[in-house]
């Protein structure tokens, strides 16, 4: 996946005639947080990461291409039994698919501030893939004071069924709406 991630991005730049930076993202700040209400009484919640991929954005176009990969062998809820049954065939199934994948080339940007304010693509989990937005709670980029290369992140939020990816145990006492928290920080390459 990472060299598909690769060759896209390379054709969007080429294609796009812009001057897009890359940022690789850094896996101590890049995850996934999930939540998904349980038997109606308190909600389940974990992560899932650390989330690797890329990033290209041309900041003064707008425009962009997400590349991400997220190991669903790697789901913590803080309970070890609870991550083994999430690992299983009837949910996430992490033996037969050990990623799910986020892809996008659509950005939504605020030109004034020169931020990220959306980014919608496909997402990839159990096999199926489906659109997925993902709407900046924040976004911010840095030049750090000691001359490294610029960082920039944010924190996204989407929803999903998890039925539309055929995982429905459960149901309906596990609920089928589950919401994400995607926090990502990326690096600049020179």
């Amino acid at each position: 996946m990472r060299c598909m991630a690769g060759i896209f991005l390379g054709v969007w730049a080429v294609a796009a005639g812009a001057q897009p930076t890359t940022y690789e993202l850094d896996p101590a700040h890049s995850w996934v947080q999930f939540e998904v209400e349980h038997f109606a009484t308190s909600t389940l919640r974990g992560r899932i990461g650390a989330v690797r991929g890329e990033v290209v954005w041309d900041r003064r176009a707008g425009r962009g291409a997400v590349g991400l990969t997220i190991p669903t062998a790697s789901v913590d809820t803080g309970l070890k039994i609870l991550d083994t049954r999430l690992r299983s065939a009837d949910l996430l199934d992490s033996a037969a698919f050990p990623d799910a994948w986020f892809v996008a080339t659509v950005f939504r940007h605020d030109p004034a501030r020169q931020v990220i304010t959306a980014v919608r693509g496909e997402f990839t989990l159990h096999g199926v893939s489906q659109p997925l937005e993902l709407t900046a709670e924040r976004f911010a980029c840095r030049k750090p004071a000691d001359g490294s290369p610029e960082v920039c992140g944010g924190d996204f939020v989407a929803e999903l069924k998890r039925s539309d990816f055929g995982i429905t145990f459960g149901l309906p006492f596990v609920a089928d709406r589950v919401v994400l928290r995607v926090q990502v920080e990326g690096i600049a390459r020179p």
